[in-house]
């Protein structure tokens, strides 16, 4: 599939398309979507922003579209992604006024619950909250023909594997599944053969791969010697930046630290209400901050442009996440930076990163003290890939 016109798409998607500027597919879009159309199961796995999202939403609008009955499901591993989803899936509904439900925990429950009064034929959510209403009886999947998991190994890296497994129990067989994975692993493999049925296999490029236009630089630092590098790079560098860190109760001190230093900051994790979330992602899109402190919960999910920089203060525990922070910048053909600010104390997580990146590296350069590796303090590395609930801060220093 060269371009949309050839998929044979209804008029209405094809507007909503041309509204949205999709023109020419993706490598995904252009392998998943003419064997979904098709009604066959698949079962993809792409580099993150590569377009996925419209890979499994052009061929389910189409389906309900042509069919007045029937509802799709999309399961996702956070609400932020789910928010983000359902957004580009509005937009590719168009002008049908098709009900849609966004079922994410931290949401209002009587909201919901009006949403799915209205019989929504789009649901979109997490698997906790999706399983809550299930078990409410708010919810029925009987007439569910379109099912769609996407980001299935963040999904079991979360411990969602008994909440997907009790919503499979309410879903008709009679169905299209669709799911989409970063990584294959072991157990995303069971699961594709617990929900999918003879699915086409599409695979674009490698899953251990980063984006081809990130350029990576590794800094052995101490503990001590940490955060007035993380300044020094702030100071030096242009446009937004996004910092990764272990711990929620890091992303609000780091973010605090930052501000005292007059540079506009806000910080994201996993114990801020849904809305607070939102406002510190609508700020940052919006360019009310430079800086934002997030844990992995912005690992995956955090579509926003004009990211040019991802500052690795503390490395993941998941080699595999590593792929996704960085891929925050980089998106869409830009050009991006990844920065990692490595301790001595990050030696094996370095290690199995770069192992991931490369399994035929025979070893991987460890981490030093004193902030001085092999060549010094700075290696670039530009690879063309083959405690309690808080307010965030609001500290938006001018």
């Amino acid at each position: 599939m060269q371009n949309f016109n050839e998929a044979g798409l209804p008029l209405p998607l094809m507007r909503s398309l041309e509204r949205m500027g999709f023109t020419t597919p993706t490598p995904i879009q252009a392998a998943a979507i003419p064997p979904a159309l098709l009604g066959r199961d698949v079962l993809g796995t792409a580099q993150t922003g590569t377009g996925k999202t419209a890979a499994f939403g052009i061929p389910m609008v189409n389906t309900l579209l042509g069919n007045p009955r029937g509802s799709a499901l999309v399961l996702l591993p956070t609400r932020e992604l789910a928010v983000q989803v359902m957004d580009t899936l509005i937009q590719l509904l168009g002008d049908s006024r098709m009900a849609t439900a966004l079922l994410i925990g931290g949401e209002s429950m009587p909201k919901q619950f009006q949403q799915l009064k209205m019989r929504p034929r789009v649901i979109v959510g997490t698997p906790g909250r999706i399983n809550d209403h299930l078990q409410r009886g708010t919810l029925v999947l009987h007439d569910t023909r379109f099912l769609v998991l996407d980001e299935t190994d963040r999904m079991l890296d979360m411990g969602f594997h008994t909440q997907l497994e009790a919503i499979a129990r309410y879903l008709t067989a009679q169905r299209q599944t669709l799911m989409f994975s970063a990584t294959l692993p072991d157990n995303i493999l069971k699961l594709a053969d617990r929900y999918l049925t003879n699915p086409v296999r599409v695979s674009i490029g490698s899953t251990t791969a980063t984006a081809t236009k990130v350029t990576q630089e590794h800094i052995n630092v101490t503990d001590e010697e940490k955060f007035p590098r993380l300044l020094k790079e702030l100071q030096e560098r242009q446009g937004t930046v996004l910092v990764f860190v272990k711990t929620k109760w890091g992303a609000e001190k780091l973010a605090e630290k930052l501000c005292k230093q007059r540079l506009r900051a806000d910080a994201l994790h996993g114990d801020l209400r849904q809305s607070q979330r939102e406002r510190v992602i609508d700020g940052f899109r919006e360019q009310k901050f430079r800086i934002l402190v997030a844990t992995d919960i912005a690992a995956r999910g955090l579509d926003i442009p004009h990211i040019e920089h991802v500052i690795n203060y503390d490395l993941p525990q998941c080699p595999e996440d590593y792929i996704h922070r960085i891929g925050r910048t980089a998106r869409a053909g830009a050009e991006g930076a990844a920065v990692n600010l490595l301790a001595p104390k990050d030696s094996d997580k370095w290690r199995a990163i770069q192992r991931m990146l490369d399994p035929q590296a025979v070893h991987a350069p460890r981490p030093v003290a004193g902030g001085k590796p092999s060549g010094g303090s700075r290696r670039r590395n530009r690879r063309p890939q083959h405690w309690q609930q808080k307010r965030s801060i609001e500290c938006y220093v001018a």
